[in-house]
């Protein structure tokens, strides 16, 4: 029995899996790379406990094996404090960490080559060769890249609400939606408060909602899906394009268009990477 977790900025789910078989629980994310070890440790006990809660109620048999992959998860260091959890609560156990682009890469592509990638609250992708990474375009997080992801979206139409740029209508919806949205409310969420990239990938649902009805918003979309084809995609080998994430899911229809006028064709878009790692630690 495997317990594969997925682990983004906004959630976490772990799901245990004998490859026919399977049941997950969802929990708040961890970027590992900036999570304290306080933090990891509650997310890690709540979810083993109803791991083995799950078990429990379906007589499932004994984990042998955990795979997780996490965002922040760049090398072992970063995920030291995860492994010290994991060790205290299921000791003997196979452990393996990797990052959450691996998993996509693994997830889209299986063992063929591709390129996956993650539209998210954040963004990523790579270049697959049907075993390994062997090109990486680096992301930058939501304030030097993450082109395509939620937050960045969410940090170009901020940009434009405290500057008066949005027209009327959008306005007026946007500050009953989220109230208060002021000036100094907004400045305390993005500079004094945790996770401003979650608080920024909070407005994608609102925007989405937007985009048939409103040019002005209609265009801010389309611009940062342009400047994820041009300033990551289209730096790879023109392969088959597989997207991992519940943002990029919930914009499949725009972005599927926006591929074809570059010449790419993306060929699976998966909320989350589960049904892809499922089956590939099945095999």
């Amino acid at each position: 029995m495997n317990l594969i977790v997925d682990s983004g900025a906004t959630k976490s789910i772990w799901c245990v899996s004998d490859g026919t078989w399977h049941r997950e629980i969802t929990l708040p994310g961890i970027n590992f790379s900036q999570a304290d070890p306080q933090r990891v440790g509650e997310v890690v006990y709540e979810a083993i406990r109803s791991v083995r809660e799950m078990q429990k109620q379906h007589e499932g048999p004994a984990i042998d094996a955990i795979y997780v992959y996490g965002a922040g998860i760049i090398s072992q260091a970063s995920a030291l404090p995860l492994h010290l959890c994991l060790e205290r609560m299921l000791p003997g156990v196979r452990k393996n960490y990797a990052s959450d682009l691996l998993g996509a890469a693994r997830a889209v592509c299986g063992r063929e080559p591709g390129i996956a990638a993650i539209i998210g609250t954040g963004s990523n992708t790579c270049q697959w060769d049907g075993e390994k990474v062997v090109a990486h375009v680096n992301c930058g997080g939501f304030i030097l890249g993450d082109e395509g992801g939620a937050a960045v979206l969410g940090r170009l139409f901020l940009a434009d609400f405290i500057k008066g740029l949005v027209p009327e209508e959008v306005t007026s919806a946007f500050k009953e939606k989220f109230p208060p949205a002021d000036y100094p409310s907004i400045v305390q969420k993005v500079y004094r408060e945790e996770a401003p990239a979650r608080y920024l990938g909070t407005f994608a649902p609102f925007l989405i909602s937007w985009y048939a009805k409103s040019d002005y918003v209609h265009g801010l979309m389309d611009r940062h899906f342009q400047a994820f084809f041009e300033r990551t995609v289209l730096r790879y080998e023109r392969l088959p394009i597989g997207v991992i994430g519940g943002f990029g899911h919930a914009c499949r229809d725009i972005l599927t268009v926006l591929a074809r006028r570059y010449g790419v064709e993306i060929t699976k878009f998966y909320p989350t990477p589960l049904e892809g790692l499922i089956a590939y630690h099945a095999v």
